[in-house]
C-alpha cells in the first residue's frame, strides 16, 4: 500500500508539474493618476505557439477577461516555427482592442524584423521604438510607453528609453513595455508607473514557494526577476511567465504559460 501511494503520489505531482494548460495571472495595482479602473492583458513569448485551431484558447481567454487595452511584450514570433499562429493572434485581437507592441530578442533572430513590424502596424497595431504615447482608455488619458529589443544595438536601445523617459507626462499613469527584465534599474530611473517585461519564460522550471525559476536568459541560473510582481517604492514591476511551449528545448515545470491580466484601480 505504501508503495501504491508513492507511486500515485509521484504521478499527481508529475501532471502537475508538467501541465502546460493556459493560465491567468492577475495583478492589482493602486495609482490615484487614474479616475476609473483599468484592465490591461498583456501578452508575452508567445513564440507562434499553437493554442488550439485558430488559436481558439487563447483568444478565447483574452476576450473572457474583457481587457480595456492589450499590450504585446515580444517575441510574439519565433524564428523556428511558422509565423502563422502569432498572425492569427494579432490580427484577431487588432480587431477588438487598442493593441500595442514592442519587439523581442527573437523577432530579430529572424533576420526579418522590418517586414514583421510592417504586417504588424498593418493590422493597427501601435509599433512603439522609443516613444510616449497618450492614450484614451475609458474616457481618460495615460502614456504607453516603449523600446525595442536590445538586440537593436546597445546605444539605440538607450537611446530609445531615454526618449520614452523624457516624454512622459509625469501627471499621467505611465506604462513602460521592454522585453528585458534584466535592464530594470535603468528602466527606474524614469518615471514610469507600471514597467512590463517578459523573456525570462518564468525560469523555465519552478518550485512553487521555494524556487521562482532556475535558469533565464542574460540572467543565468536563479533569476532575480523570473517572473512576477516586483515593487519599487512608487514602482511596480511585473515579468510575464510567457506564452511559449513547443518553442522551447526545455520543457517547462511548474510554470504554466500565463496571460497576465493587470488592474489598474483608481484610489481618487
Amino acid at each position: 500500500m505504501i508503495v501504491f501511494a508513492i507511486i500515485i503520489s509521484t504521478v499527481i505531482i508529475l501532471c502537475f508539474a508538467f501541465d502546460q494548460s493556459l493560465t491567468v495571472r492577475y495583478y492589482n495595482i493602486e495609482s490615484n493618476k487614474i479616475n476609473t479602473n483599468i484592465r490591461i492583458a498583456f501578452v508575452a513569448d508567445l513564440h507562434s505557439c499553437d493554442y488550439g485551431k485558430n488559436q481558439k484558447n487563447l483568444l478565447d481567454c483574452i476576450d473572457n477577461q474583457k481587457p480595456d487595452i492589450l499590450l504585446f511584450g515580444g517575441d510574439i514570433f519565433d524564428e523556428s516555427l511558422p509565423y502563422e499562429n502569432s498572425i492569427i493572434v494579432l490580427k484577431s485581437v487588432a480587431e477588438k482592442y487598442p493593441c500595442y507592441y514592442v519587439s523581442g530578442n527573437h523577432e530579430y533572430r529572424t533576420g526579418d524584423i522590418d517586414s514583421i513590424k510592417q504586417m504588424i502596424s498593418g493590422y493597427g497595431i501601435i509599433i512603439l521604438e522609443g516613444q510616449s504615447k497618450t492614450v484614451m482608455i475609458k474616457g481618460q488619458a495615460i502614456n504607453i510607453c516603449g523600446v525595442d529589443d536590445a538586440d537593436v544595438g546597445h546605444n539605440n536601445f538607450m537611446k530609445q528609453i531615454v526618449n520614452a523617459g523624457s516624454q512622459v507626462d509625469t501627471h499621467l499613469f505611465t506604462i513602460f513595455m521592454a522585453h528585458r527584465p534584466e535592464y530594470i534599474e535603468t528602466y527606474l530611473k524614469y518615471n514610469f508607473d507600471l514597467i512590463l517585461s517578459g523573456h525570462a519564460h518564468g525560469g523555465q522550471w519552478r518550485i512553487p514557494g521555494i524556487i521562482n525559476g532556475l535558469l533565464a536568459p542574460n540572467q543565468g541560473f536563479f533569476p532575480k526577476y523570473a517572473g512576477g510582481e516586483y515593487e519599487f517604492n512608487d514602482k511596480t514591476f511585473i515579468v510575464s511567465r510567457g506564452l511559449a511551449k513547443e518553442s522551447t528545448r526545455v520543457p517547462r515545470i511548474f510554470n504554466p504559460p500565463e496571460l497576465v491580466i493587470i488592474d489598474v484601480v483608481s484610489i481618487k
